[in-house]
């Protein structure tokens, strides 16, 4: 009925137009019209009145259903400024980066607004996002979510990048994140007044601080948490979105990690190179990969990464299904069965790169964090969660708790019980690899090549290098030897608590 009614009123709409046509024409007859007119040939202006008429009939229609597609119709020139900022290939003043962030802010509540977009997205909309009811960015979020699907038309997924790339610029442009995270944005400082003024971070920023809030024990509200959870998981999902990633791994995605974008593969690649088990890691790469799995924190929630998610599901079934969904010790867990007969090879590999970077920041393990951070603040001098020293060494604090870990009284300076626990739990599963001790690769790279290379299995290296020990040099001989110390203490305590 609707229909019907729209297309009568533009049919008298039409028709109106042409009879106020037809009478402006005889109102306003030419020269030769009223020469026609005075001879008496009526025949001749009715005929060529009605043509002129069924002229304008036509030329308004075509402007009604047919209207001209104009260069900068339609958000074109929006959506070329949006590319333009985004992928940095052209100078954009200052003026113009606010003005476009401000016009995606004001189209982050519903995706009509965004006509780019809307029209890249129509029919994967309709495919993917049918029943979803349009406001508050609802949409986006579900045409976020299928991104990667392999039914996403690529220039829905191309538009879809580059509004992800505006929300890492600005989180405003994200009206559900902005809506959610509002009080506890305010609430813990966490605004834009406070940060550097470099664009590609202020979205990692607000996360970060949002994060140490909650690692410190800050109430942060459900929703809230919500919608980090969603941005932090579509950091990990795609490398694009980061420019950090993009400037200083460049070299190694385009040698070794080409053709991987989707799912997080492309990050693991690189976290791969980084464990060493095939080519090199710049530092830089390095540095951008440790920043981001920082902002990322799956530590928290193996959920943000997609990658270890689908590939360590059956293993989550099956041998930690007694822990809750998203429970930070489900990474605990799948550490404690990595050489077991439920672990699976794919799930093994993506757990091994992740654990290689989060044994590398004491804070990316939020068990650890939890339970050590009064003992690390006291007596290894730490700073807040969200900041980091670049004077540290990898695994410095973590070197420095377990120093602590067995003293006596008479020494003094002694961990409490709950973060010696967690010291020895880490140990226990360290001791299975030493990529995941920093200080020992680093010390001990030369004697496991020279002394351990055919050792490869679980635990096998360690060995090695302690049947060695009188052999290798000052610097490995010295970890190893304080490794073999605190391992026979906790076998030791461990013996005690059984008896």
């Amino acid at each position: 009925l609707q229909s019907c009614t729209i297309l009568l009123f533009m049919l008298f709409f039409i028709i109106t137009v042409c009879l106020l046509c037809e009478q402006g024409i005889s109102l306003h007859p030419s020269e030769n019209e009223n020469t026609q007119r005075q001879s008496g040939n009526l025949e001749v202006l009715e005929r060529r009145g009605s043509v002129r008429c069924w002229i304008c009939f036509w030329q308004v229609s075509k402007l009604l259903f047919f209207p001209k597609q104009d260069v900068h119709s339609q958000g074109e020139v929006v959506s070329c400024l949006e590319k333009a900022l985004v992928t940095e290939e052209k100078i954009i003043s200052q003026n113009c980066k606010k003005a476009i962030l401000r016009v995606a802010e004001l189209s982050s509540d519903d995706f009509h607004l965004d006509r780019h977009l809307y029209l890249s997205c129509r029919d994967d909309r309709e495919r993917f996002c049918e029943d979803i009811q349009g406001g508050e960015g609802r949409v986006y979020k579900c045409l976020f979510n299928h991104k990667f699907e392999d039914a996403m038309s690529d220039q829905c997924r191309e538009a879809l990048t580059t509004r992800q790339k505006l929300i890492a610029q600005d989180y405003k442009v994200s009206y559900s994140l902005a809506k959610a995270c509002k009080n506890d944005l305010r609430k813990y400082r966490c605004n834009t007044d406070n940060l550097p003024r470099a664009r590609e971070a202020r979205l990692s920023y607000l996360l970060l601080c949002l994060e140490s809030s909650v690692h410190r024990g800050r109430q942060v509200s459900g929703e809230c948490q919500g919608e980090m959870l969603d941005y932090r998981r579509m950091l990990m999902e795609d490398f694009s979105l980061s420019p950090e990633i993009i400037l200083n791994c460049r070299t190694e995605i385009e040698l070794h990690c080409s053709g991987l974008h989707r799912k997080g593969r492309t990050l693991h690649c690189l976290m791969r190179l980084g464990r060493g088990d095939k080519g090199s890691l710049g530092q830089n790469c390095q540095q951008a990969l440790q920043t981001l799995i920082q902002e990322t924190d799956p530590g928290a929630d193996y959920r943000i990464d997609r990658a270890l998610n689908e590939a360590c599901e059956s293993v989550i079934q099956t041998a930690c299904k007694h822990i809750r969904s998203g429970d930070p010790m489900i990474l605990s867990c799948l550490m404690e069965h990595l050489y077991t007969e439920k672990m699976v090879e794919e799930c093994e590999h993506r757990l091994l790169e992740l654990q290689y970077f989060i044994s590398r920041d004491w804070k990316l393990d939020p068990v650890l964090y939890r339970k050590c951070q009064g003992d690390a603040s006291r007596l290894c001098h730490t700073q807040g969660w969200n900041q980091t020293s670049e004077m540290l060494p990898p695994g410095a604090v973590f070197s420095c708790l377990y120093r602590h870990a067995y003293r006596t009284e008479e020494q003094g300076r002694r961990l409490s019980r709950d973060c010696r626990a967690e010291i020895q739990r880490i140990l226990h599963q360290r001791a299975l690899d030493v990529k995941m001790e920093p200080g020992l690769q680093e010390r001990c790279i030369i004697d496991l090549g020279k002394w351990c290379s055919e050792k490869t299995d679980p635990g096998q290296e360690l060995e090695c290098l302690q049947d060695h020990l009188d052999d290798l040099a000052v610097e490995c001989r010295e970890i190893v030897g304080n490794l073999t110390e605190l391992e026979s203490e906790v076998s030791f305590v461990a013996n005690n608590n059984i008896e």
